[in-house]
């Protein structure tokens, strides 16, 4: 009985206990499980045909130019020599050696330096002036010295005095055996010119062909007045024209007078020009001993013919024409300009010009004298009746 009792006492507090421990207050942890979903999308690969625009990018590279400022060097330095330009009115190489001796003087005289240089042509040279208007010099004839005036504004800055005269004349040169009396015998014949440029050689003659209703025959350019009178005395033409200078009497006596004399008076002595060492041309001797100096554009080529004189002779003459200048690019310094003519004037005083400008075989200038542009109208008026422009002779 006793162990009954007991068992069921012990059951009874187990239950007991247990009621008590499901009264009592309990702490659970609970762990909670988030599940998230995200939505994929899967490409899949599927044949499909869509238009592609192609964007072409355009990268455009901006170049910058970075702009140095370098100083010029001065006018008539080393580095910037004054250009100085002839015609090739004469052989280009006693231009070439000639020019040198008046730049070598010049440099002297004035401490500047020059360059020389002969282009091509008389166009050429008119071209070159226009081309540097303010560091060149040209030695142009009257013809010339307009045509760059009217181009580019060329001033003169003096003209050539040969023998006390500032003008000069073109000469029609014939064989000595032509059957011409008269210009008017020139009709159709073939006409050897120096350049159609040419003040004396082209520019004189056409204005008086026209103006007596003559028209010549072929025309032949050849490039100088010494290849002119070459020509005619070769047989490559019936007449030809170049510069014409009056000769230098006996004695000095008197000066030759224009539309008095006979431009050959020297033929009076009876004795053909003879060419000395020194270039010169002379009809019995020296002036200042009694004789005649021949100095027309004959005299240029006499000792590659000796004989032209006696086989050519001069039909006629044209009118007076202003003699050849020094001119300076529109441009050009106006002081230094006046010095290089100052320079140029002692220049032909001195004894190193016979054998530049003031040879024979070059331009034969004996001085300088000052004019103003209005001293070439005559040319002008020469050009305007023949209608010749500037174009014409240079191009457009």
């Amino acid at each position: 009985m006793k162990t009954r009792f007991s068992l069921k006492l012990l059951i009874g507090m187990s239950l007991l206990l247990l009621v008590i421990v499901a009264c009592a207050p309990q702490t659970v942890e609970v762990t909670r499980v988030v599940t998230e979903t995200t939505e994929v999308e899967v490409p899949v690969e599927t044949e499909v045909e869509v238009p592609v625009e192609v964007t072409r990018i355009v990268t455009e590279t901006e170049t910058v130019i970075e702009e140095v400022m370098v100083e010029e060097a001065a006018l008539g330095s080393e580095e910037r020599p004054i250009k100085v330009v002839f015609v090739p009115s004469v052989e280009v190489d006693q231009i070439v050696s000639g020019g040198e001796v008046l730049a070598n003087a010049l440099t002297e005289a004035t401490g500047l330096h020059f360059e020389v240089s002969v282009p091509t042509s008389y166009a050429a040279t008119i071209e070159e002036m226009c081309a540097s208007p303010d560091d060149t010099i040209g030695f142009i004839p009257a013809q010339g010295y307009v045509l760059a005036n009217n181009r580019c504004g060329v001033t003169v800055g003096a003209a050539a005095v040969r023998f006390g005269l500032s003008w000069y004349a073109a000469q029609y040169v014939v064989p000595m055996d032509s059957p011409a009396e008269s210009l008017a015998d020139l009709e159709g014949a073939t006409w050897c010119i120096p350049d159609f440029g040419s003040t004396s050689g082209y520019l004189y003659p056409s204005a008086q062909f026209a103006e007596l209703g003559i028209t010549p025959g072929e025309i032949v350019e050849t490039g100088s007045h010494n290849n002119s009178m070459l020509g005619v005395y070769n047989g490559e033409c019936e007449f030809a024209t170049a510069f014409f200078s009056p000769p230098l009497l006996p004695n000095y006596a008197r000066a030759w007078t224009y539309g008095v004399d006979d431009p050959e008076i020297w033929r009076e002595a009876g004795v053909s020009p003879v060419r000395n060492d020194a270039g010169r041309t002379f009809v019995n001797g020296d002036p200042a001993d009694g004789g005649y100096r021949v100095l027309d554009a004959r005299s240029s080529v006499s000792d590659t013919a000796p004989d032209i004189f006696d086989n050519t002779r001069i039909l006629a003459i044209t009118a007076q024409i202003p003699n050849d200048t020094v001119s300076f690019g529109p441009e050009f310094p106006l002081n230094t300009a006046n010095n290089i003519v100052d320079a140029l004037i002692d220049f032909t005083a001195s004894e190193a010009c016979a054998q530049s400008i003031c040879s024979e075989e070059f331009y034969n200038w004996t001085g300088l004298e000052a004019v103003t542009d209005g001293f070439y109208d005559p040319v002008r008026s020469a050009m305007d009746f023949l209608g010749i422009t500037e174009e014409d002779i240079l191009g457009g």
